[in-house]
């Protein structure tokens, strides 16, 4: 059996007949993925093909120097390919009770801050609404991860989108989910970093914070985390 490295340099450079290889060897991955979205008005083979496709655009984008693992790369790639054309066709929807969740609480957030003179923070968000914790997070999630990549946040003016690379169109939008993807990839820690300071738009004193650190290791953290991410979508 070839090695993988092997094949995905085989694949780079055009060879058809590795392209074919590294997908039998590889099935397993691809269909693993694919089950996670069946059953959601799409045929299963339709979606294989379309993981097959984002299989062969991490083998193409994938860099043999980045001392990560291969499938850790094609995972985010493979979803991603996925869940773009789920979305454009349209078959996933978020629900419509977190749609109005989420509207309950933009209209809160609004007026706490005008009350306030601040952003508020969740758990008052919580005591206003009578909403959960968990289901503040998850409406917020649900319904602002496409505007989060664009925010700003620290005082740098940095945001997310920074580390996609210049692409247009379709190409774009599959780039956006699939750092999505690899920001579950990242280390818990790490990940809750990250969320804290680009999802809900936290300065680094809050997020050390809540996570009982101080605000230089949040700095390291982040600017770790920010690493990967960059050398992930590359």
């Amino acid at each position: 059996m070839i090695a993988l490295e092997e094949l995905i340099a085989k694949c780079q450079s055009g060879d058809e007949q590795a392209k074919e290889v590294i997908l039998k060897q590889n099935n397993g991955l691809i269909w693993s993925i694919v089950k996670r979205f069946a059953g959601k008005g799409t045929e299963t083979e339709d979606l294989y093909q379309l993981g097959c496709l984002g299989f062969l655009k991490a083998v193409d984008g994938f860099d043999l120097q980045f001392g990560t693992q291969f499938s850790t790369y094609a995972v985010p790639k493979i979803a991603g390919e996925i869940r773009r054309f789920l979305r454009d066709d349209g078959a996933i929807k978020v629900s419509r009770g977190i749609k109005e969740r989420g509207a309950i609480i933009k209209t809160a957030h609004n007026a706490l801050q005008q009350k306030l003179g601040r952003d508020p923070t969740i758990q008052e968000l919580s005591e206003h609404t009578g909403f959960l914790v968990d289901e503040i997070v998850e409406a917020e999630s649900a319904l602002a991860v496409v505007e989060s990549i664009h925010q700003s946040a620290g005082e740098d003016g940095f945001s997310l989108e920074d580390v996609l690379t210049d692409t247009q169109g379709e190409e774009q939008v599959l780039e956006q989910i699939s750092l999505h993807q690899a920001i579950c990839n990242l280390p818990e820690k790490e990940k809750m970093v990250i969320k804290l300071r680009y999802f809900h738009g936290l300065t680094q004193e809050r997020t050390a914070k809540i996570l009982s650190v101080s605000q230089v290791q949040v700095s390291r953290i982040e600017k770790k985390a920010l690493g990967f991410l960059r050398k992930m979508m590359v």
